[in-house]
C-alpha cells in the first residue's frame, strides 16, 4: 500500500460520520432476543422517552435489521387495549411451503 493510499484511507476515516454511542449498548442487549420494547431499550441506555430519542433508537435498530412492531406480548400483563411498540427480528421463511396448484383455491372448495 502506497503512502498516498494510506493518506486517502486515513482521510476517509476522519470524514466518516461518528458511530452512535448507543449502538454498542443496544447491539449487546438485543444479541440473543427476538423482540424488545422501545421503552425497555430507552431505559437501558438511560434516555427519556421522547420523539427524538425514539427516532435515534429507530435508526440504530434498523441498522441492526430489526423491524418495528406493535404488540401486547412485550408489555407484562398486557391485555386487549394495552399495546406497546417495540422491535423484532424479521421472521425467517419456514421449511414447509403452502404451494397451490394452478386453478386451486384456498378454503373448502
Amino acid at each position: 500500500m502506497s503512502f498516498l493510499e494510506r493518506m486517502r484511507e486515513a482521510a476517509d476515516q476522519l470524514n466518516a460520520p461518528p458511530t452512535d454511542p448507543w449502538r454498542k449498548i443496544i447491539a449487546n442487549a438485543v444479541r440473543d432476543s427476538e423482540a424488545m420494547s422501545t421503552a425497555a431499550l430507552l431505559d437501558l441506555v438511560g434516555a427519556r422517552p421522547t420523539t427524538s430519542n425514539a427516532r435515534r433508537l429507530a435508526a440504530i435498530m434498523r441498522e441492526l435489521n430489526f423491524i418495528p412492531i406493535q404488540s401486547r406480548r412485550l408489555m407484562p400483563g398486557g391485555f386487549r387495549d394495552t399495546v406497546t411498540r417495540g422491535w423484532a427480528r424479521p421472521m425467517r421463511g419456514s421449511a414447509q411451503s403452502s404451494t397451490r396448484y394452478k386453478g386451486e383455491t384456498a378454503g373448502w372448495g
